[in-house]
């Protein structure tokens, strides 16, 4: 059975910085694509970064140079750092991977929350 568990989450002032985990089990974690999106209140879930199997990232407009997606393969871990933590980057996260047989799994997502 895949689960994947989120941690990391919580309140933080506006500038400051949070850091993302999420730790996969049943699955072939090194050959699985993952990535992390978020949902606001009132809007739709949306994608925020992903990282291949072989760790080439990419990421929303809205937080290049802020946000850095890795994995460690070994940890079947992928992490999502966050700076620069603006209010409207408030939302769920939630941790997304998709097996090399195409099956998605969600995390049960960790909130954040941006404010002073």
């Amino acid at each position: 059975q895949v689960q994947l568990v989120e941690s990391g989450g919580g309140l933080v002032q506006p500038g400051g910085s949070l850091r993302l985990s999420c730790l996969a089990s049943g699955i072939i974690f090194s050959h699985s694509g993952a990535s992390w999106y978020r949902q606001a209140p009132g809007k739709q879930r949306e994608l925020v970064a992903a990282i291949t199997t072989g760790g080439t990232p990419s990421y929303a407009d809205a937080v290049k140079g802020r946000f850095t997606v890795s994995r460690d393969n070994a940890e079947k871990t992928v992490y999502l750092q966050m700076d620069i933590l603006k209010p409207e980057d408030t939302a769920v996260y939630y941790c997304n991977v998709m097996s090399p047989f195409g099956s998605n799994y969600w995390g049960q997502g960790t909130q954040v929350t941006v404010s002073s």
